[in-house]
Order: structure tokens, then C-alpha cells, then sequence
């Protein structure tokens, strides 16, 4: 599969690094594409704006993915700030990660969107609901813990886990429910 995993401006940019690790080393092309907050944040949380690059700049709007006749079989936003999830639920393609979004409902592909803000305002529930009735996945960054986790890692590869089965991609990322 060609994926493309952006990150905006929400604290968790851990999850979409994973995501794209976890892709890659299953044999996914894996496209990057960064919002300027994304890589403040990945600066704070990482110690360095390109981790896990390259990561394209969300100014670069002349990107293949940003028409709709470029084959991208899914994106996923991981983390998805507010901000984002806004502009794509009002159709505001004003920066590379918005516009490939856009697409991708336009074209009936699949998008999933994970939002990782708290507490979530009805503005934000009222966003989501508007694209999950579109069909987008709207998939937030909450760790299950029936699995037992050790660490952070394991609690990451839980909701990387989970954005893998969204899109039908087998993994082994956490121990699933009911299995020994």
C-alpha cells in the first residue's frame, strides 16, 4: 500500500513516527508530510524537528498527493490537532497535510484522523461527527490496557496497532483481547 502519514501541531508525535516505522518495515510505501507545528513539537518531544524523516513541508502544495490523480491508497493524520481536524471538516485546504485530506474524502479513499486533544469541546465532537459521516475514521490516541503494558512503547504500539486495523493491516503490535 502507498500511505501517507502527516503529523500536525498535537502533542503525540510519537504515534505517527511509529506509524511510519511500523509501515515501512512492513513493506508500505510510506510518504511524510509535516504541518510547522508538527515540527515544533516533534523539536520538544524528539530533540529534533526531522525525526524519523524526511518530512515534507506542508507549504509544498505541488506534492503529487495533493490531486486527486495521484494513487495514494490512505492517509492518516497521527497526531491530528484541532486545528487540522477543523480545516478538513470545513474543507480549508490552505497547507499540504488539509489539501491531501481533502482528496482523499473527495475521492472516497480512506482517511483516518487522530485526534489527540483533551478535553474535547462540542465544536471538536461536532467536526468529528461531520466527517465520520462522510467516512472517515475518526480515531483518537486512547491506549487500551487490557494488554498489560510495560511502557510508553507499548502503550504507542497500542493506538499504531489500532490505525493498522483500520486500514486491514495485519500486525502484532499488542496482544489482542481474549487471546493468551
Amino acid at each position: 500500500m502507498e500511505i501517507l502519514v502527516a503529523l500536525s501541531g498535537a502533542s503525540g508525535v510519537r504515534y505517527g513516527l511509529r506509524l511510519a516505522e511500523v509501515l515501512e518495515e512492513g513493506g508500505h510505501g510510506v510518504h511524510r508530510v509535516a504541518t510547522r507545528n508538527a515540527r515544533r513539537i516533534m523539536e520538544i518531544e524528539e530533540g529534533s524537528p526531522d525525526t524519523g524523516g524526511p518530512w515534507m513541508d506542508e507549504g509544498e502544495m505541488d506534492a503529487g498527493f495533493a490531486s486527486g490523480s495521484y494513487r495514494l491508497d490512505a492517509m492518516v493524520v497521527c497526531p491530528c490537532s484541532m486545528k487540522t481536524l477543523s480545516a478538513v471538516a470545513n474543507g480549508f485546504a490552505s497547507n499540504l497535510v488539509t489539501r491531501a485530506a481533502d482528496v482523499m474524502i473527495k475521492e472516497g479513499r480512506p482517511l483516518v484522523l487522530v485526534p489527540r486533544e483533551t478535553p474535547i469541546s462540542a465544536i471538536h465532537l461536532e467536526n468529528m461527527l461531520k466527517l465520520a459521516r462522510l467516512g472517515v475514521t475518526i480515531l483518537p490516541a486512547m491506549p487500551g490496557f487490557y494488554h498489560r503494558p510495560e511502557g510508553i512503547e507499548d502503550l504507542v504500539d497500542f493506538v499504531v496497532g489500532k490505525v493498522l486495523d483500520s486500514l486491514g493491516i495485519d500486525h502484532d503490535l499488542f496482544k489482542r483481547w481474549g487471546l493468551d
